[in-house]
C-alpha cells in the first residue's frame, strides 16, 4: 500500500518553550566544530516562503510526490509548468543575512560542515563551501531512463522554446520552486524529453515520498559523528530526513541547538530553541563573536 509522506505534525504540550537568548549558540560556535543543518526557514528572508511557518505554503499547496510524478504524464506536465514559472523567482533570490552569517562562521573556522534541506543554492551563493545538499538542487536535472545529468538553465531554454508566450500570473511561490497555477493556467504546456535518450526528466531533488540516497545519508551521519554540536536553522524537522540527524546527535551526547521561531519536532532533543528571526539572531551571534558578516549586494 502506498503511504503518503508526512507533511505536518502536532506539537506536544510538554515541549520546552523557546527563548530569545542566543547565548548558547554564541558559546557553541565559540567552541568550534559546529555542524549546521538548515531548512526552508533560513530562506524566507530571501523571498522564498517556507512550508510550515506562519503563512507557509502547505496551507495552500500540496507538494508533488515522487509516486505521482513518475506515474502520471499529466502530473509531470503540471509540475514542469509550475516549476518553470517558479524558477524565475528562485534565480532572482539573493542570500540573506542568515546565509551570509553561516558563511562567515565557516570562514572563521567555527563550523565542521553545513547540511541543508534547501534546494535553492543560497548557502553557496552566500559564500559557504562544501555544503551537503541533502535534498538535491533545482539547478540540476536528471533523466529517469539513462541517468544523464544536465543544467537546469539548459532545460529552461528548451521549455521556453517549446512554450512561447507562457507567462501566467502565479498565485504564489513555494519552497520547492513550484508556482501556484490552476489547471487552466497550465493548459497544454509542453514537456520536453531528455536530449540524450528521450526519457523522462526530473529535477535532481528529493521529492516528498522519495528516499534520500543512502550514500548521502551516511555522509551526513559521518559529519554528525565528527561534529562537536549540531545547530539547526529554520527547520521544523517534521520529516525524518533531517530529524534523524538531530536524534543521532542527541543520542551521542552532542548538544543540539535550534533557531526557529515556531516549535519543532526536534525540540525535545535540544538544549535550547531560540525563537527569533534567523537573520537578526545570527547577525547578533556574529557580532558577539567579532565575526564580520559581508554586506548583501
Amino acid at each position: 500500500m502506498r503511504m503518503r509522506p508526512t507533511l505536518s505534525w502536532t506539537p506536544a504540550e510538554d515541549l520546552p518553550p523557546g527563548t530569545t537568548d542566543p547565548g548558547p549558540v554564541v558559546d557553541a560556535l565559540g567552541a568550534g566544530g559546529v555542524l549546521v543543518l538548515s531548512g526552508a526557514g533560513l530562506s524566507t528572508e530571501s523571498g522564498i516562503p517556507d512550508y510550515r511557518g506562519e503563512g507557509g505554503s502547505l496551507s495552500r499547496h500540496t507538494p508533488m510526490t515522487y509516486q505521482d510524478f513518475t506515474a502520471s504524464a499529466s502530473a509531470r506536465r503540471r509540475y514542469w509548468a509550475r516549476s518553470h514559472l517558479g524558477r524565475r523567482t528562485f534565480v532572482r533570490a539573493r542570500p540573506n543575512a542568515g546565509h551570509r552569517s553561516v558563511a562567515a562562521f565557516g570562514r572563521h573556522g567555527l563550523l565542521s560542515g553545513v547540511i541543508t534541506q534547501n534546494v535553492d543554492g543560497l548557502h553557496q551563493a552566500g559564500g559557504s563551501e562544501g555544503v551537503v545538499e541533502l535534498h538535491g538542487s533545482l539547478d540540476r536535472v536528471v533523466c529517469l531512463s539513462c541517468g544523464a545529468f544536465s543544467a537546469r538553465r539548459d532545460l529552461a531554454r528548451r521549455l521556453e522554446e517549446a512554450n512561447p508566450g507562457f507567462d501566467p500570473v502565479a498565485g504564489g511561490i513555494n519552497p520547492d520552486g513550484d508556482a501556484d497555477l490552476t489547471d487552466e493556467q497550465v493548459g497544454d504546456f509542453r514537456v520536453v524529453p531528455c536530449a540524450v535518450c528521450g526519457g523522462v526528466l526530473k529535477p535532481d531533488v528529493v521529492f516528498f515520498g522519495e528516499a534520500v540516497p543512502p550514500r548521502r545519508v551516511e555522509h551526513c551521519r559521518e559529519l554528525v559523528r565528527e561534529a562537536t554540536s549540531l545547530l539547526v536553522l529554520g527547520s521544523s524537522l517534521t520529516v525524518m530526513s533531517g530529524l534523524r540527524f538531530v536524534r543521532q546527535a542527541a543520542q551521542a551526547g552532542k548538544p543540539v541547538l535550534i533557531v526557529n521561531r515556531d516549535p519543532t519536532r526536534g525540540d525535545r532533543y535540544a538544549v535550547t530553541r531560540i525563537a527569533l528571526p534567523l537573520g537578526a539572531a545570527l547577525t547578533t551571534v556574529a557580532g558577539r563573536l567579532d565575526v564580520p558578516v559581508e554586506d548583501g549586494v
